[in-house]
């Protein structure tokens, strides 16, 4: 069976993730029956349902009015007439092992045979729920991460006996809901994201509980060192210390004193008013940059690194599906993977070893993946392998993290952002790579740049600030060489925006030499707000192209202006409807691909340089480059061309 095959679904809970998923499930085309145990809940889920689509098409995230999303969703409290006619059935009702296997014997009497027969939870045995059923191979994990509606990742994960189609439908399936998948090979408890996850929560609890660290401390040197979208502590108090104390409980795990005595007293974060901080009564989170000096962030990372070693030598995920899980899962900067090759897989192996020395605790054992990759000199990044292969600088562009690009034989480089998750938000190793790219490509084999973001939300939302961990302040004060790149690359580059360009996403479009857009997007330099200017140029380019009233305005006021603004302002040269966009970025691009290489580059040589010289300098620049691309072939072509009324072939000679 493959996603093609199924056409109804049924999803058993109508809660936050039980709405979530049918909501998802509609909008990508499906009939959709969403079930529950009483009419309010399902009234209410459909009444969630109502006000998320409402709010998509006012954003005009929806292909479709709202109305007709909502004629494909059923609903229902009576099990046997909801799964009658289901190709796909994923339960989403609590987390509680009695009650989901209840609701698995029943779709083994109530499901179509040959049905797919899926769980949505986070940490329970899939296995342990396909016992009871009699087709085990047809039971599968689906792991949805909150909200449905918004976050890209699913978790595909075998049972002991889930067949290979049933997974690699469920993988389809997902993919047709325009969600990211991976696999989970093997039914293990936390499966990948909540297992690399663990330790993140667990070692600094440990470590404020024995008096090593303050709480303060912790959530600071995460966020503003290594760059994690929320503290540990923060995270707890967001998601509810009893959720992680059950877990930890559950699986027959030591918890770390402080997390017991606040579950002990009822202080479960955000939702009873005092956690790890005070809510009610309090600031709530209160922890500066400054406050992590000295925090041993290295030990947290070792132990999540760890995990992860020990899920890929289990089997159960790859590399890359471990990266992508907690990049999209968990808002992680990079893969914990790739963290690990960069900090140095010796260097984590040392750090686990010496801990696990000086305490006796077995959470510090390095696992034997890890040993493995050690000894044989496997150790990241700078040994050019880890768990990950590196490139070798200067051979041409490799194999990068956080984007993808494809070099077609007419010539386009179309270079895609891939951190969809963080809206494409530029990093210090995304410039690194863009400027990697650009800089070891064989421009004679390049004729255009396309520069796009991933996903359906951004081309680029800004810096990430939390990506330049290592930076300090002087590192700023240079102009970020990647704009540059970009401004001086040899061949004409386009901005291919669709959703929000701002900030430093702003300045790579600037960066750019045309930059069209979809109606949708929206364009603005927010970084006043934060007591900043724009950086990579972002000024400097907005006034020359702007003029000094436009440009003051963008940059002072920090406040974002429309896809048609945009356009009317010069900012960009297209502001085009969504369904015409890859049409009129093609019209563009055919003719820059089509034009001669040679032209284009003093074309775009002289009028950079020229635009900040005085006219006379500039005047004189232009006469030399007339001049200079006179002697060429691709002048001889194209005025031989023009005589006989036929489309030039330019070779770049």
């Amino acid at each position: 069976m493959t996603d093609t095959d199924i056409a109804r679904v049924t999803v058993l809970g109508a809660g936050n993730m039980g709405h979530g998923i049918t909501e998802v499930a509609a909008i990508a085309g499906y009939d959709v029956t969403m079930r529950d145990v009483k009419e309010e809940f399902v009234a209410d889920g459909y009444g969630n349902i109502e006000w998320s689509l409402e709010k998509l098409a006012e954003k005009g995230r929806l292909d479709e009015p709202a109305e007709d999303v909502l004629d494909r969703i059923d609903t229902g409290v009576e099990l046997e007439s909801a799964v009658a006619d289901a190709d796909l059935v994923i339960e989403a009702v609590p987390e509680r092992m009695d009650l989901k296997k209840d609701v698995f014997a029943d779709l083994d009497e109530f499901a179509p045979e040959g049905a797919i027969l899926a769980s949505n939870t986070s940490s329970l045995s899939v296995t342990e729920m396909a016992g009871a059923t009699s087709r085990p191979e047809d039971v599968v994990g689906m792991h949805f991460f909150n909200p449905p509606v918004k976050m890209d990742l699913v978790e595909v994960i075998y049972g002991d006996r889930t067949s290979d189609d049933t997974a690699e439908a469920a993988y389809e399936f997902a993919q047709s809901l325009g969600k990211t998948p991976i696999y989970v090979r093997k039914d293990v408890r936390g499966f990948v994201v909540n297992t690399v996850l663990g330790p993140f929560g667990d070692e600094p609890a440990w470590m404020v509980s024995n008096d090593e660290a303050t709480i303060r401390e912790v959530d600071a040197a995460m966020v503003h060192q290594r760059g994690y979208p929320m503290g540990p502590f923060e995270l707890m108090d967001l998601t509810g210390i009893d959720v992680g104390y059950h877990v930890r409980n559950e699986s027959g795990r030591e918890i770390p004193p402080i997390m017991a005595e606040k579950v002990e007293n009822d202080e479960l974060g955000r939702k009873t008013g005092r956690g790890y901080y005070e809510y009610e009564d309090g600031e709530g989170v209160n922890y500066g940059p400054g406050d992590g000096e000295g925090f041993d962030t290295l030990r947290v990372e070792a132990r999540m690194v760890n995990e992860a070693a020990r899920l890929v030598g289990d089997g159960v995920a790859r590399p890359d599906e471990i990266d992508t899980g907690v990049r999209l899962g968990l808002g992680f900067p990079e893969g914990i993977c790739r963290r690990g090759d960069k900090l140095g897989l010796d260097v984590v192996l040392d750090k686990l070893e010496t801990l696990h020395e000086e305490t006796g605790e077995d959470r510090f054992e390095p696992d034997d993946y890890l040993v493995e990759l050690v000894e044989a000199g496997k150790t990241g990044e700078d040994a050019g392998e880890g768990f990950h292969e590196y490139g070798t600088s200067g051979d041409g562009p490799g194999d990068y993290r956080f984007l993808n690009y494809d070099l077609t034989g007419d010539g386009l480089l179309a270079v895609e952002l891939d951190r969809p998750e963080r809206m494409n938000a530029l990093s210090a190793d995304l410039l690194g790579e863009i400027n990697d790219l650009l800089t070891s490509v064989d421009v004679d084999e390049v004729r255009c740049v396309t520069f796009e973001g991933a996903g359906d939300r951004a081309f680029s939302a800004g810096a990430d600030i939390g990506g330049f961990v290592d930076a300090t302040p002087t590192d700023f004060m240079d102009v970020t060489p990647t704009f540059e790149t970009v401004n001086d690359f040899e061949r004409p580059t386009v901005a291919k925006v669709d959703g929000y360009c701002l900030g430093a996403g702003l300045e790579l479009a600037l960066a750019c030499d045309l930059r069209i857009a979809t109606e949708e997007s929206e364009f603005g330099s927010p970084e006043i707000r934060l007591g900043l200017i724009p950086g990579g140029g972002g000024t400097q380019r907005l006034l020359r192209l702007l003029g000094e009233t436009r440009a003051k305005e963008l940059v002072f006021r920090g406040n974002r202006i429309d896809a048609d603004r945009a356009e009317e302002w010069g900012l960009i040269n297209r502001a085009v409807p969504a369904d015409e966009f890859e049409d009129v970025v093609a019209e563009f691009v055919d003719d820059l691909l089509e034009g001669p290489p040679l032209g284009l580059k003093v074309a775009k040589k002289v009028m950079n340089e020229g635009g900040d010289a005085s006219l006379d300098a500039a005047l004189a620049m232009e006469s030399q480059g007339f001049g200079l691309l006179m002697s060429t072939d691709d002048v001889r072509e194209g005025t031989a061309a023009f005589r006989e009324d036929r489309d030039p072939e330019f070779t770049g000679e």
